[in-house]
């Protein structure tokens, strides 16, 4: 049975609520690292396009929540140690989380991994040198992700190299967490059972999470990043949305993570995906 883990009733709730749900999330990743020191509520507010009113009510509802502290003459810093280390499964389990861009899979991914110490394989992270090399070199934008070009010859490549890079790592009898949109992927039913199928007769348990947020949120991670190879979503983001399925649903077995503004922290919903991975 599908499952999900992050669905909540919509509460309307402030600006602050959203600002608040994002840095907890970059805490929760490690993106802001235990005891480092926070921008001011100035630069924070010109950073994500609020007012500082809203930015020191988003600090109080972290602060609240033990994940920041101030400091005399030194303002906030973050509190979050690392968890503590995890016995090994029994099994190697493969974590593989899917979602669209901005959706936060690469976040959840650097939770579960800080919580697990299993490697963690991002596709951008892992292939996005020789892509960028790779289209320049073939007269593209090295930030194109839309061309016949890319989604026809680049792009299956890059999915080649991370799975293998995840059958190397279960062949070793390590778990381990794989992002990457896996939009098409997912939605084929026949790649889905290839892949859970190649990974049992290794041994290793395939656990499928789609991570899910709304497009304000959606379009709120993707600017913060900055990515180049953004830009013409951006650009254009009513048609690019437009052409997504948010309500999509991967062809096996899986979860649902929910990242939108009102949902549970992905802490709370990663620790919830671990007791169950685990059990």
């Amino acid at each position: 049975m599908d499952s999900d883990l992050g669905n909540v009733p919509s509460s309307g709730k402030a600006t602050s609520q959203a600002l608040a749900h994002h840095l907890r999330t970059e805490i929760e990743a490690g993106r802001l690292a235990h005891r480092a020191p926070l921008p001011t509520s100035k630069q924070l507010a010109k950073q994500y396009d609020t007012s500082p009113a809203t930015v020191s009510r988003a600090m109080d509802i972290l602060a609240a929540e033990g994940l920041i502290i101030g400091k005399p003459r030194a303002g906030r810093i973050v509190n979050y140690p690392p968890p503590e280390e995890r016995s090994a499964p029994s099994r190697p389990k493969v974590l593989l989380i899917g979602g669209y861009a901005g959706s936060g899979k690469t976040e959840l991914g650097r939770i579960l991994a800080r919580l697990t110490h299993w490697p963690m394989l991002d596709k951008d992270t892992t292939t996005r040198a020789v892509v960028e090399q790779a289209l320049e070199l073939l007269g593209h934008s090295p930030h194109d992700r839309e061309s016949d070009l890319y989604r026809t010859s680049i792009r299956p490549a890059e999915y080649e190299a991370l799975i293998a890079g995840m059958m190397e790592n279960v062949e070793c009898g390590t778990s381990a967490i794989v992002t990457a949109p896996f939009a098409l992927e997912l939605a084929d039913k026949t790649w889905c059972d290839r892949t859970a199928a190649n990974l049992a007769r290794l041994g290793a348990d395939l656990h499928v999470i789609w991570v899910r947020t709304d497009a304000e949120s959606m379009r709120r991670y993707i600017r913060h990043r900055g990515a180049a190879r953004d830009a013409a979503k951006l650009a254009d983001w009513d048609a690019w949305v437009a052409g997504l399925n948010l309500a999509f649903e991967p062809a096996i077995e899986h979860t649902v993570i929910n990242n939108s503004s009102d949902a549970r922290p992905l802490q709370e919903q990663a620790e919830q995906l671990l007791a169950t991975v685990t059990a």
